[in-house]
């Protein structure tokens, strides 16, 4: 699904890079097979560069939001340093 998410945005804003974040912060909505905390990021780029990736946080759900928003931007900075250099 968050492939799915940024790789749309990317297209329809025709932005170098695009991001998703998709997930269970909490406090509800749960399972087993992804317990809250389990977020869901991906990456669009230049040159057709999709990388997805699946964290567990832990914390309620405003210090899991939180490391979200955090991972997902350094995730876009590092991906992006990275194709510059």
């Amino acid at each position: 699904t968050a492939a799915a998410m940024a790789s749309g945005a990317q297209r329809a804003s025709r932005a170098d890079w695009a991001l998703a974040i998709t997930g269970v912060a909490g406090p509800g909505g749960g399972s087993p097979a992804r317990p809250v905390g389990t977020v869901c990021f991906a990456w669009a780029g230049p040159d057709d560069v999709l990388a997805c990736e699946t964290q567990q946080f832990t914390g309620d759900r405003r210090a899991i939001r939180a490391q979200s928003v955090a991972h997902a931007l350094f995730g876009l900075l590092s991906r992006a340093t990275q194709l510059s250099a």
